[in-house]
């Protein structure tokens, strides 16, 4: 099936909804229904965005609030949730939006293990960027991964995103070692007339 989004307003970026799974916006009540879910090393092996040592909990707090933070006209954090049963699956930001140039980032996007390779990230990619390209009328979309992080790399690929080029030494990971960034991008004009068609047949070949 085909995931339609649900929109009930721009201002109040009600829930995005597919098939299977959902976006809401991330508030303070998910934090600790989050903070387990996210103590998994596999979602930050290449990252390293979380170290489980004794100083997870202050370094989610930390994540947490910056991701609470992306909240307002330049952008705002999502929680990610399955349709079917409501449960917690992972969280991603959309962030920088610029309104002037019409272009904004989605970035910071994780997942729990047991739904890797599945439908739901490019469900939810669907979602955000039907939201973002016809309920904001962005003409530019980027996302960014890692440059450890080969997989994410071919999943962004995979649901039609132009590969732009690497920022080479652009962070430092949590853990103090260098990464590379690599930039993806999709246009307005390439979602009306291939992008689209083309992210849902990947979700209806679920």
């Amino acid at each position: 099936m085909t995931a339609v989004p649900s929109f009930v307003s721009d201002t109040d970026l009600s829930q995005l909804r597919g098939p299977n799974v959902y976006l809401t916006k991330l508030t303070e009540q998910h934090r600790e229904a989050l903070r387990p879910l996210a103590r998994d090393e596999r979602i930050w092996e290449f990252t390293k965005t979380l170290l489980l040592t004794e100083t997870y909990d202050a370094q989610f707090d930390r994540y947490f609030n910056e991701a609470l933070a992306t909240a307002g006209p330049e952008g705002q954090g999502f929680v990610i949730r399955a349709s079917a049963d409501d449960s917690f699956i992972g969280m991603t930001r959309v962030y920088e939006v610029d309104q002037k140039v019409a272009k904004g980032i989605i970035g910071h996007t994780w997942y729990i293990p047991a739904v890797w390779g599945r439908v739901h990230n490019k469900e939810c990619k669907l979602l955000l960027l039907t939201w973002l390209f016809e309920i904001k009328k962005l003409q530019r979309v980027a996302l960014t991964v890692a440059g450890q992080n080969i997989r994410s790399q071919k999943a962004v690929q995979k649901i039609g995103a132009t590969r732009e080029g690497i920022l080479r030494r652009f962070a430092l990971r949590n853990d103090g070692s260098p990464t590379d960034t690599h930039i993806f991008s999709m246009l307005a004009d390439e979602w009306w007339t291939e992008k689209k068609a083309r992210l849902q047949q990947l979700v209806a070949s679920y």
